[in-house]
């Protein structure tokens, strides 16, 4: 996936935050907004931008797995086992 692909990705799961914290204001996606990495941020490296999209998804999974019809409860799990590969990555590369 190209780099600016991956930035629409990230807006497009930022979007999906912003939504999900519009109907739940006690969603605060901590991890997500500790990286201080936004999509809007086009200067960050394609591994910062892949790690953010794992993490955020990682917090959407979790705040929609008590839902009805929501992705299963692995799913979070999975973004965090992606989440910590692309840690790995970009580690190596700074």
């Amino acid at each position: 996936m190209s780099k600016a692909e991956l930035i629409k990705l990230h807006q497009m799961l930022s979007d999906v935050k912003d939504y999900l914290e519009s109907i739940n204001p006690k969603l605060k996606f901590s991890q997500y907004n500790a990286l201080k990495i936004t999509a809007s941020q086009r200067y960050r490296s394609k591994t910062e931008h892949k790690y953010a999209i794992f993490v955020l998804g990682m917090e959407i999974a979790d705040a929609m797995k008590n839902k009805d019809n929501m992705p299963p409860k692995g799913m979070s799990s999975r973004m965090k086992e992606l989440a910590d590969k692309s840690m790995i990555e970009m580690n190596r590369r700074y």
